[in-house]
């Protein structure tokens, strides 16, 4: 396979500023907001509706991006208000600002069902019994006290990074229309990297609002949390990844919620395809030795030191191919003594 560089053409050489705008299609601005992360900034799309803007996703709950936000009203955007809302899925840096932009337009709102009813329950904070089931969950996958007291520490981010919903929604259904900016667009849905995101395609124009099903240079994390500890994520990314070839046409352009805008869309779906499957490899031949508990893969899949924000993604991505490898009867499970769940190729 020939790698991106042959087959993903970028439009755009650079982002925007951060903070700045640029139009990409004719009624389309792209906007970049900062992150205080590795992945160090997201992208959010918006629309020209009469007096006001659409909006795709908003950027992280902090006081950083609501700075730019308001620069940005006072300047690129002319004064005029967010008159529709329209949000992906539930991590922070897409629904960071859903409250605060509530609470100073009130435009409605537009998600699915999974994604609002899921963010709407992290806002609510952790009870003892999740707390419990978080503590289990860690410790089957053979992390340290240590690890998993640093990993239950972070429990707060994400209220910390949000600031609420507005207390109703329309629902986004796949398959379904939605206008905005004049154009018509369809609704997809995709599982894996959350439960039920959000993406829009207008075939009229070639354009796919992608989120972070589709991203260039990087793949987007599939995790499983405690929540749904035998949930096979990988399987239902990999599923979206083969629907969204079927129903996007190839030479889209694909707005991503991170990094640049693209072009190869069949391409970048099957170099992702293939990445999972190189992972799956590593992870049987890994396994072939002795069973290896989930911690133990971490450093197979992931070979650079990683903090416990890092580590939190790595174990969930790594026990992603492991529920999807013994779901295909590729690895077999034995628990240990001390109640560490081990895998072995079958």
């Amino acid at each position: 396979m020939k790698d991106d560089a042959e087959l993903i053409r970028h439009p755009f050489s650079e982002a925007p500023d951060n903070g700045t705008v640029r139009e990409v299609a004719p009624g389309v601005l792209w906007l970049r907001l900062p992150l205080p992360y590795a992945l160090d900034h997201v992208n959010l799309y918006l629309f020209e509706e009469g007096d006001g803007w659409a909006l795709f996703d908003t950027g992280l709950g902090d006081d950083v991006s609501r700075e730019c936000w308001d620069r940005l009203l006072r300047g690129p955007l002319g004064g005029k208000p967010i008159v529709r809302l329209v949000v992906s899925h539930f991590h922070p840096d897409h629904v960071g600002l859903a409250g605060w932009l509530h609470e100073r337009f009130a435009p409605p709102l537009h998600m699915t069902q999974s994604e609002y009813y899921y963010a709407k329950l992290l806002q609510q904070g952790r009870d003892p019994q999740a707390l419990e089931a978080q503590d289990a969950f860690y410790q089957a996958g053979g992390l340290s006290p240590d690890e998993i007291q640093q990993m239950l520490g972070r429990g707060l981010s994400y209220l910390n990074r949000t600031t609420g919903l507005a207390p109703s929604f329309e629902r986004m259904i796949p398959g379904q229309t939605l206008r905005l900016g004049g154009r018509d667009w369809r609704i997809l849905t995709g599982g894996g990297h959350s439960p039920e995101q959000a993406m829009l395609y207008c075939a009229a124009d070639r354009l796919f609002l992608a989120a972070d099903q589709v991203i260039a240079r990087i793949s987007p994390n599939v995790s499983v949390s405690a929540m749904q500890p035998k949930a096979d994520p990988l399987g239902l990314y990999l599923s979206s990844l083969a629907a969204i070839r079927e129903e996007v046409a190839a030479d889209s352009l694909v707005l991503s919620g991170h990094r640049l805008p693209f072009y190869g869309l069949d391409h970048r779906t099957r170099a992702l395809e293939a990445h999972h499957a190189d992972r799956c490899a590593q992870i049987a031949e890994a396994c072939r030795g002795k069973p290896l508990s989930c911690k133990e893969l971490v450093p197979v899949l992931f070979r650079r030191a990683l903090d416990s924000h890092q580590l939190s993604f790595a174990f969930g991505e790594a026990l992603a191919h492991l529920n999807h490898m013994v779901g295909r009867g590729e690895l077999r499970i034995e628990t240990r003594a001390d109640g560490v769940l081990a895998y072995q190729s079958a």
